[in-house]
């Protein structure tokens, strides 16, 4: 008898940056040279502090459910979006989830139902979509481009609510464009989420990799309606501590909204390893060690930016915008469309991955994932030497 898949499985896509990278890794296992831009996460270690915290806990005995462990971690959380955000949350309105995928994931999950809508900002990290339709609801796309900086004007929102909208994604700075929205941008947006009573996931992972003159703002923290009833603050450790593969994420907004994803979680994970726990802990509460560990990556992440950028300018057919925040550079490939290469013709994003992957042994992400066909992305969070390995194959390539 054939297996029967649930239908929401099978209107779900496989995430395009795990499956890139995965393939790049795979060539690489068989003896090819490949350089991956795919990747989004830093190829930094995790600060030395933060891994003696995982070990001693550990060492310790700490190897039991995290719950006990998570009092700890959340008291340093709400301290921290206090310190840092001027977002004042008690403890129970934080919830610690394996990843800040998961925390989205739960957050999407307990607000939307079959036939909602949810409106998300394209170009748009690849799971937001996603988890939209696994929770049954239908996803509202509001296209920004190159010549708006990849953000949204307070009008375009207004037009994309309906009474069948139920959340709206906010990500500054961005995944896949690295855009950031000035505190300007935020307050006007802020007007239509308050006047429309709009429930917003504010996505702030890469809040500490900011580049140039724009000062982060969270946007709960604008009023106490948005801060009380409207906002959810998603964060984590992973991006900012390097720390991605010890699975910590946070969310913290409205109580009725964190009350719903606890009772969630509670049927699917529980509780965070604790020694990812007492990790997570040691990068919030030691800030002087930690403040200087993020100096040095964002400093690096900064020159690696520019290199980027400058190299990517001189590949015949391409151009960028410059991003202001994360690690990834947006660059525009539709220059290139119509030529043929190796006897393959460029009609898309999707063939110019394919083909930079297939004949120069160079790991980019398509833009189909994000929402822009016109695009490719490339992830800054490697080595110059490496950036230019790559960017010299594309280069070659190209001519």
């Amino acid at each position: 008898m054939p297996i029967s898949f649930a239908r929401r499985i099978q209107q779900v896509q496989p995430s395009a940056t795990l499956a890139v990278d995965a393939k790049a890794k795979a060539m690489q296992a068989q003896g090819i040279d490949v350089v991956g831009f795919g990747a989004g996460e830093p190829d930094f270690t995790t600060p030395q502090h933060i891994v003696q915290a995982g070990i001693a806990a550990m060492s310790g005995g700490d190897t039991h459910y995290g719950a006990k462990r998570g009092n700890e971690l959340k008291d340093a959380i709400v301290a921290k979006l206090k310190r840092e955000n001027e977002l004042d949350y008690a403890a129970e309105q934080v919830v610690v989830s394996c990843g800040a995928k998961h925390s989205l994931y739960n957050i999407v999950q307990v607000l939307v139902d079959e036939g909602d809508e949810a409106i998300i900002p394209a170009p748009y990290w690849v799971s937001y979509l996603e988890q939209v339709r696994l929770a049954g609801g239908k996803p509202v796309i509001i296209e920004t481009g190159e010549e708006t900086g990849f953000k949204i004007s307070p009008e375009q929102l207004e037009r994309a609510i309906t009474p069948k909208t139920r959340l709206f994604f906010f990500n500054s700075p961005s995944n896949p464009t690295g855009a950031v929205y000035t505190p300007d941008e935020i307050r006007a947006l802020a007007q239509v989420i308050e006047k429309h009573n709009l429930v917003t996931i504010s996505d702030e992972i890469y809040e500490r990799l900011i580049y140039g003159d724009i000062s982060p703002l969270s946007l709960g923290s604008l009023s106490k309606k948005l801060l009380e009833e409207l906002v959810i603050t998603v964060n984590g450790v992973s991006k900012t501590y390097a720390m991605t593969g010890w699975r910590i994420g946070y969310a913290a907004g409205p109580k009725p909204i964190m009350n719903a994803a606890k009772k969630l979680q509670s049927h699917a994970t529980s509780d965070p390893a604790a020694f990812s726990q007492a990790g997570a802990c040691e990068a919030l509460k030691n800030l002087r060690m930690s403040d200087e560990a993020i100096m040095h990556m964002c400093e690096a992440f900064d020159e690696r930016r520019k290199h980027m950028i400058k190299r990517i300018h001189e590949l015949p057919g391409v151009s960028i915008l410059e991003p202001l925040g994360a690690f990834y550079a947006f660059a525009n490939v539709s220059g290139v469309f119509g030529r043929k290469i190796g006897g393959i013709e460029i009609k898309s994003a999707m063939d110019f991955t394919n083909i930079a992957l297939e004949q120069a042994k160079v790991a980019v992400v398509p833009g189909e994932a994000f929402g822009s066909p016109k695009h490719v992305r490339l992830s800054y969070a490697t080595s110059v030497e490496l950036i230019d390995k790559g960017l010299d194959r594309l280069r070659d390539l190209l001519k």
